[in-house]
């Protein structure tokens, strides 16, 4: 049957749904690092009759899949921590009246996301250059050895700061939307016969909405994290660099695969597992770019 259902009461199926979740969305979750990382995708063979604003999709959705199984466990792994330690998290909080309850919203993910960003970053890099069409490591394996080997152990963390500074617009954003939606939506009719398809399409608006306007705000800072894997550069030298070669147009970059991606994995993140729903909340819609 129907119902709201919390990570923590359901684990694996929450692992369950995140984990085929992040399977379907690879190929968007790889265009998107390929437009915001400003890599070039060669038209020649297949795509050399395709449209320069299709073609990284026809190279996201073809093989060789590199780093695939590095990327989907990642999110997955990624994906059902935060909804499980934002589910304990808040009702820890609030059960003690520790904080308000829009911080006891806002804070457990926003605490557990950079957490995960800390630990996932090596993975996070090394899954990005394995992206780039004229990279020739082969798996992610390479790719981490490829940057220690040049970067030394510093390396596979850099470009953090910037993964975590998107952390807390990031979540101010959902909350700030969940507000405006849940005031600005009508309340589905619990006697409708529809009630069920109703909640849940109310779902997917508060979802697509705030994680659309999460994209939007931190596109600048995923820009500036993956430039700082392709140059190796600290984060200042990296925003002077794309402001010489782009003006403050670099803030857009790759922001329109990036929102297909991120609108997909809004309406993704809801889910029929066995006999329950998967309806996160839309704090829990933004913890997208985990990679």
């Amino acid at each position: 049957m129907g119902g709201g259902s919390v990570a923590k009461d359901h684990p694996w199926e929450y692992l369950g749904a995140s984990a085929l979740s992040a399977a379907i969305n690879y190929p968007l979750w790889r265009a998107s690092a390929i437009g915001q990382s400003g890599f070039t995708v060669a038209r020649a063979g297949l795509l050399a009759n395709v449209p320069p604003s299709v073609s990284p999709y026809v190279h996201a959705f073809a093989p060789p899949y590199k780093g695939m199984f590095a990327v989907i466990s990642g999110m997955t792994w990624a994906r059902a921590a935060i909804f499980w330690g934002s589910d304990r998290g808040r009702d820890y909080l609030k059960q003690h009246e520790i904080v308000s309850d829009t911080w006891a919203t806002v804070l457990p993910p926003l605490v557990v996301s950079t957490m995960v960003q800390c630990i996932n970053m090596p993975i996070v890099r090394a899954s990005i250059t394995l992206q780039n069409p004229e990279s020739s490591l082969p798996t992610t394996r390479a790719a981490l050895e490829h940057i220690y080997q040049n970067h030394g152990i510093a390396g596979l963390w850099h470009g953090m700061s910037a993964g975590i500074l998107k952390s807390v617009p990031k979540y101010c954003t959902a909350i700030v939307v969940k507000d405006y939606m849940e005031n600005a939506l009508p309340k589905a009719d619990p006697l409708s016969p529809n009630y069920d398809r109703d909640r849940l399409l109310r779902s997917a608006a508060k979802s697509s909405t705030a994680g659309v306007a999460g994209a939007v705000l931190t596109n600048p800072l995923d820009v500036i994290r993956n430039e700082m894997f392709k140059t190796n550069k600290s984060l200042f030298e990296t925003v002077k660099l794309l402001h010489a070669e782009m003006g403050y147009t670099f803030i857009t970059r790759g922001l329109g695969k990036n929102m297909i991606a991120v609108f997909y994995r809004c309406f993704d993140s809801i889910h029929d597992v066995g006999p329950i729903t998967v309806v996160p909340n839309s704090c829990s819609c933004c913890n997208n770019n985990f990679l």
